[in-house]
């Protein structure tokens, strides 16, 4: 089968390999559609991060690069392994993309996603989703009812923001700052709107301002190149601030600014992945009590996600902006990514 395999930093190749076979326990998926995610995209210009490194076999999967990239997908069940009964063939599903070792005090405290061993299936190994096939631990799998498998693929980004959002504890009533409208930044804030908190977008890029906009997933759209971004805070919250803030795009001054926006005793939610190290200006931190929350992935936050979009409290067609051949992975997926970022929400890719 074809699948797209990292080998080192700006090689990504499109090789045949293997079909993964069917173990106990386990479900086969034949893929849909696979997003590209900002972390495919660091492992691409930076990499490898996430990615075991040659010599470097991750720890639960024994792999190394080469591996099959791809987390954020969606497929139809083909097979089912000894001791799976609980799925149906040509069933609907989308992954949730982990290696846990099931051990660990956070495992065993419930907290799987911080595994010290955690790695995702698509960068630390297992397979992935830009490929054909797939075969998961039965944990993993989630179905997805009728979800069209296009909109189903953004089901693990969404957990994202959703996961994020049950970090900061926002409730409905509540006013939120999100930080970028970029991907991860959208999908927070489609959460929040689901969750009845109004929402205030910061965002410099035109076509990312206009997506926030026609998504309605924003109520108010601020550019902070062109209005000053605290004085519209302050008259949309009557002087008081907002009661949480996310950082959705790893840029230092995003971050300041959320400090200056968020309420006394607020809550700021790093939601991005940094490349390097921030600055934080702690007396801010200190004397207005702010909590300044990290977030990684989602624990348990997968079928709460998938009760929103199938109760139509998130629409996430809006959010797919092109759909592209494995073929084409590097020239119209990554290329159009790192080059010309602000044209793109999400890329689906169909293998």
């Amino acid at each position: 089968m074809k699948a797209a395999r990292f080998h080192g930093r700006q090689d990504i190749r499109i090789e045949e390999v293997p079909a993964p076979e069917l173990r106990p326990g386990a479900v086969a998926i034949d893929i849909a559609w696979c997003g590209i995610c900002g972390s495919d995209l660091h492992e691409y210009l930076e990499g490898p991060i996430f990615i075991p490194a040659a010599g470097h076999p991750h720890p639960l999967s024994h792999e190394e690069m080469p591996v099959t990239m791809g987390h954020e997908f969606s497929g139809t069940v083909t097979a089912l392994g000894e001791g799976v009964d609980d799925l149906t063939i040509g069933e609907s599903v989308v992954v949730e993309p982990y290696f846990v070792c099931g051990e660990c005090a956070q495992c065993e405290a419930g907290n799987y996603h911080l595994c010290v061993k955690m790695g995702f299936i698509g960068l630390a190994g297992g397979g992935g989703g830009l490929s054909e096939k797939v075969v998961v631990d039965r944990r993993w799998v989630h179905p997805v009812g009728d979800i069209p498998l296009d909109q189903a693929a953004l089901i693990e980004p969404l957990s994202v923001g959703h996961h994020a959002v049950v970090r900061s504890g926002a409730k409905a009533g509540d006013v939120a700052l999100v930080g970028g409208a970029g991907p991860i930044g959208l999908l927070t804030a489609a959460v929040l709107k689901a969750q009845g908190v109004t929402v205030i977008m910061s965002e410099v890029s035109e076509a990312r301002k206009t997506k926030a906009r026609e998504t309605g997933v924003a109520d108010h759209v601020v550019d902070p190149t062109q209005d000053n971004l605290i004085s519209r805070v302050r008259e949309i919250t009557g002087g008081k601030g907002v009661d949480v803030a996310f950082e959705c795009t790893s840029v230092n001054a995003v971050l300041d600014q959320l400090f200056d926006a968020v309420r006394p005793a607020g809550v700021i939610v790093v939601v991005s992945i940094w490349g390097k190290p921030a600055a934080v200006d702690m007396q801010k931190l200190v004397l207005k009590e702010i909590d300044l929350r990290g977030t990684i992935a989602y624990v348990r936050d997968h079928a709460e996600t998938i009760r929103l979009v199938q109760e139509g409290k998130v629409d996430l067609a809006p959010f797919i902006t092109a759909k592209i051949p494995l073929e084409d992975l590097v020239s119209k997926g990554f290329d159009t990514l790192v080059r010309r970022n602000e044209t793109a929400v999400k890329i689906l890719v169909h293998p």
